[in-house]
This record gives C-alpha cells, structure tokens and sequence, in this order.
C-alpha cells in the first residue's frame, strides 16, 4: 500500500488542483511500480507560509519581498 504525502503552501490550490495532483500521483504509480490505484493513499498537507522557510525566513516574509 503505497503512501504519499504532498506538501505545499496554503495559498490558494483549488480542490480542483489538489484532485488533479491525488489522480496523477496515483496514476504515476500505477505506471511505474505497478501498484494498485485502490490501496494508493495521497495526503496533502497544506503549509501556512509563515510556518514554511527557505534560506532562513519565512515564504511569507520572502514573499512581501518579491522574492
């Protein structure tokens, strides 16, 4: 039973988009090591950009930056 866990920013993915990731990513996985879509678990888990840094600051503060 493969399991996958997403990760990204909460800024703004539709559910149409995390749907579109779930379907892939399980699809990917089918093609590749042959596995069952029925017993393929996705997770995402959306990230606040203040709790998610790069280089030593938040996405938030780089961000605002322009960065």
């Amino acid at each position: 039973m493969p399991f996958v866990n997403i990760r990204i920013t909460d800024d703004g993915t539709t559910a149409a988009q995390k749907q579109q990731l779930i379907a892939g990513v399980t699809q990917l996985l089918v093609e590749v090591l042959g596995k069952n879509p029925a017993t393929t678990v996705v997770v995402i888990d959306e990230v606040p950009t203040d709790n998610w840094g790069i280089g030593g600051e938040s996405i938030t503060a780089r961000r605002q930056r322009g960065d």
